[in-house]
């Protein structure tokens, strides 16, 4: 049980210390007043956990940090734990053992991550957790009548979270997680999982099927492919007898059609020998005749260019002799005769020398220009000669050039070429007229493809081409339909191939599917029957907790001053029923008293914590347990709970803890220990009474 509980700036309490004992206390007090705090307390202290929104609204206004102390005792050991929280959020809690003088700590702290944890320390000594504590040892306020005044189903669910049962169905999730990744997995691994079994039982039939149609399909296809291999290989051997004689058919053709090009290109290379001798007459012609002048037009020309280099040296000694007269004519101006004396000499002459003389020396100058025109014109007949020489010269070397070039080197030969000309002029018509004994008379080489012609012509004779091509059509044909029966048991061997594999494969597969659905249908029986919360084991369990929680409650109910001896709880389809029994008859609920109902309602709910193994710590509390109640059942609440307190001081030791704000109902009754809860300016105040 709690001995006793402290809180320091706990939500409205500054400072508050109460003492337990064993039996029944009551908080009573306005609302507001702290009384339900103490409930926060006690979860906080024990579990870390509690009803309000956060941890950080746990500490008093005004305050840095927060704190709860609670003692306890268990199976005669004695235990502290106090747990602290600041304004930051941060929680400390240390658990210790108080025996004798000395204390000995058991935990501190809740470093999960290490496996540390104070609280579950505290859980194994107390046997309950935070959960399970609320269920088998707290009814919140209106709670107490619920348990009777619930429906069937709804009692049903609440027993299914007392024993867990609601627990089977996370179990149950599991397992449909578990089946559904196990399938994945096969389905990874095989292609498929159980639920594909008639589908693949069904593809097994196709491809058998399959198989039947095309095995007899390959044995026909097979026998047409030999039967046409056979009519082929007898066609072309008569086709191989006759082959030479084809041979020689496109020989006979490609012979003649040889001899007909060779013919032609003689005809053309004949025309252009013409042609070409005919041009050489042509370029030839008159050659002979400038052939002949050439060493009299040189001699004409060395003896024109001659005269002309005579003219044009006596036209510049003439033009020298100017230059040199008209030198003299200068210095002739100024020599002068004065009184008889020569200027040069100053001799005694009578007249100058007619070459110191300006007249004589002017005429000398003109007739010098008459005679240098006199040689232009001389040079202008010279050169005019030159040229007509020069050009017969030309054309008598570019006649030379032209026989020589067409190797020509006198009359004779230019008659030969146009003798061969007539020659050739001669055959021509011959050639024309495309008959090939005239083709072969055109030279050694056309008269060798006649003879081949000839030959062939008597090997081929009487061969019926058309019988050959006939043959080589059927072949054709024959061999087309055997390229399509081909294909056709190419695709019936692919389609036999892949149907073999097939049948395999899904055999093979539906063989481990077969495995699989068996441990698939293990899986689901579990499921059903060991998770599902109506399935064997969860009954069994609800079976089992219906009687322990009635004999439970029907001991505490025979302590209690009713006529209710027994009650007895049963489950029937989804429903859990509550019949209670007197000594001789079976008591509907609707006929009981308000004090009889309590009482049934207390002792089921002393039944459940007992289930849920709350003698750990000997603790029921109930919060406004006269919320919703009329006036005769808060007093059939007050005798219940006085009889409760004297049931304390037994053996059971069961500490029943009371909030309610009807202090007056406790005002004759047998419950001494009354704590009294007040609002002040500091927080909540509690007053023993």
């Amino acid at each position: 049980m709690i001995t006793s509980i402290e809180l320091g700036d706990f939500l409205s309490h500054s400072n508050t210390r109460l003492e337990f004992n064993s039996g029944v206390t009551v908080f009573v007090g306005s609302n507001g007043a702290g009384k339900s705090s103490i409930i926060d307390g006690i979860t906080f202290g024990l579990f870390g956990q509690h009803t309000r929104k956060s941890n950080k609204g746990l500490i008093r206004n005004g305050a840095s940090q927060g704190f709860v102390k609670i003692n306890f005792s268990i199976r005669n050991k004695k235990f502290e734990t106090i747990r602290k929280i600041n304004n930051k959020g941060s929680l400390s809690v240390k658990l210790t053992e108080i025996v004798g003088e000395e204390i000995i700590e058991i935990a501190a702290g809740e470093r999960k991550q290490y496996g540390e944890s104070t609280t579950r320390e505290i859980e194994k000594i107390i046997g309950l957790d935070f959960e399970k504590l609320k269920i088998a040892s707290i009814v919140q306020q209106g709670e107490l009548n619920s348990i009777i005044n619930a429906k069937p189903k709804e009692f049903k669910e609440m027993l299914n979270a007392i024993i867990g049962i609601d627990k089977l169905d996370i179990a149950s999730e599991c397992m449909k997680n578990i089946n559904k990744e196990f399938r994945e997995k096969i389905k990874q691994d095989v292609g498929y999982d159980d639920t594909h079994i008639e589908i693949l039982l069904r593809d097994l039939q196709k491809y058998e099927n399959e198989m039947d149609e095309a095995i007899p399909k390959r044995k026909q296809l097979s026998e047409i492919q030999e039967e046409l291999k056979k009519e082929i290989d007898i066609i072309r051997g008569k086709i191989e007898i006759d082959a030479p004689k084809i041979d020689k058919i496109n020989q006979l053709d490609s012979r003649k059609n040889e001899l007909s090009e060779y013919a032609n290109n003689a005809i053309q290379k004949i025309q252009r020998e013409i042609n070409e001798n005919e041009r050489k007459i042509q370029d030839c012609k008159g050659c002979f005749e400038y052939i002949g002048l050439k060493e009299i037009l040189e001699s004409k020309i060395q003896k024109v260019e001659e005269a002309i280099e005579d003219t044009v040296r006596k036209n510049q000694e003439m033009l020298n002799q100017i230059i040199a007269l008209k030198e003299k004519i200068s210095l002739a101006s100024k020599l002068q005769i004065k009184n008889n004396k020569c200027p040069v000499c100053d001799s005694n002459v009578e007249k100058l020398n007619p070459f110191f003389q300006e007249e004589h020396l002017r005429q000398e100058i003109t007739e010098l220009q008459k005679r240098i025109k006199a040689k232009e014109v001389e040079n202008d007949m010279y050169n005019q000669k030159r040229k007509e020489f020069l050009k017969k010269m030309q054309i008598s070397r570019d006649a030379e050039a032209t026989l020589r070039a067409y190797s020509i080197n006198n009359k004779e030969d230019l008659d030969k070429i146009q003798n061969d000309t007539k020659t050739k002029m001669q055959k021509i018509p011959l050639i024309t007229n495309k008959s090939m004994i005239e083709m072969s008379k055109i030279d050694e080489h056309t008269k060798m493809i006649f003879n081949i012609i000839t030959k062939l012509e008597t090997e081929t004779k009487g061969f019926d081409e058309q019988q050959i091509n006939e043959l080589k059509m059927s072949v054709n044909m024959k061999q087309t339909r055997l390229s399509h029966t081909d294909q056709q048991m190419g695709a019936i061997l692919e389609k036999i191939s892949k149907g073999e594999q097939q049948i395999v494969a899904i055999k093979k597969a539906i063989s481990e599917l077969k495995i699989v659905k068996e441990y698939v249908t293990d899986l689901n029986e579990i499921q059903t029957n060991i998770f599902s919360r109506d399935g064997p084991v969860a009954t069994s369990l609800r079976s089992w907790a219906l009687n322990t929680i009635a004999v439970k409650a029907s001991e505490y109910l025979a302590l209690l001053n009713t006529k209710i001896q027994r009650i007895s709880l049963s489950e029937k389809t989804r429903d859990i029923s509550i019949t209670c029994h007197s000594k001789s008859e079976v008591l509907e609920l609707e006929s009981l008293s308000g004090g009889e109902k309590v009482s049934v309602a207390l002792a089921l709910r002393l039944g459940m914590a007992s289930l849920l193994g709350a003698s750990n710590l000997n603790l029921m509390i109930l919060d406004e347990p006269t919320t919703h109640l009329d006036a005769e059942r808060k007093k059939s609440l007050v005798s219940v709970l006085s009889q409760l307190s004297d049931i304390s001081n037994s053996e059971s030791r069961m500490q029943f803890l009371i909030i309610t704000h009807d202090a007056e109902i406790f005002e004759d009754s047998t419950v001494e220990q009354i704590y009294k809860f007040e609002s002040s300016a500091h927080g909540s105040k509690v007053i023993a009474m």
